[in-house]
């Protein structure tokens, strides 16, 4: 067998628990999910499963990395830039993908506020890295806004994440216009930081 043959077995388990504990940690929480249920799921043995990832914990920590690379920056930076034309528009563009997102039949809520909030503890690893991808979504923000020209860019990105995780949460309540809401508060933000 050549090295990339070996390499392609090698991975197809890993990357199938992976996506096996994306769609259950994302939909019911890593709470929720035990580790036999994503086995189950991903079709391997649990030994496979600990070969690639030693821990729960390594695997939530693993799925919050797929997380941030597939929400934050492939679908709401990569679309709000691409929706949006300018930065200014852009960063209101997110609030037109969340509007989407919140009418879908499997809007499934933030999962790094989500794990955030179930592990309590900003001295864990989880909890940490839960911070950390929150973090990184200000930067999404704080670089369009100083592409945008606003000023104080940091306390706009804290101020303008709010409006999109309590528009997040307010869609998990029911309230599915709670995007187009929080996007006429966003515009209000941007004209104050301008």
């Amino acid at each position: 067998m050549t090295e990339a043959v070996v390499a392609a077995i090698e991975t197809a388990p890993r990357e199938r628990i992976l996506e096996s504990a994306y769609e259950l940690f994302s939909h019911r929480g890593v709470g929720a999910v035990g580790i036999d249920e994503v086995i189950a799921r991903a079709s391997v043995a649990k030994a496979t499963l600990y070969r690639h990832f030693p821990s729960k914990n390594a695997l939530v920590l693993a799925f919050l990395e797929r997380r941030e690379q597939l929400w934050t920056y492939g679908w709401v930076e990569k679309e709000a830039r691409l929706r949006g034309g300018t930065p200014e528009a852009s960063l209101l563009a997110i609030f037109e993908l969340f509007d989407e997102w919140f009418h879908r039949d499997d809007f499934e809520g933030c999962s790094f506020v989500n794990v955030l909030l179930e592990t309590a503890d900003l001295d864990s690893s989880i909890g940490a890295a839960s911070a950390l991808h929150l973090e990184n979504i200000r930067g999404v923000v704080r670089a369009l806004a100083e592409e945008a020209g606003l000023r104080d860019v940091e306390q706009f990105a804290l101020s303008f994440h709010i409006l999109m995780k309590g528009s997040i949460v307010q869609a998990g309540e029911g309230d599915l216009d709670a995007a187009k809401r929080a996007q006429t508060m966003a515009r209000l933000l941007i004209d104050e930081y301008r």
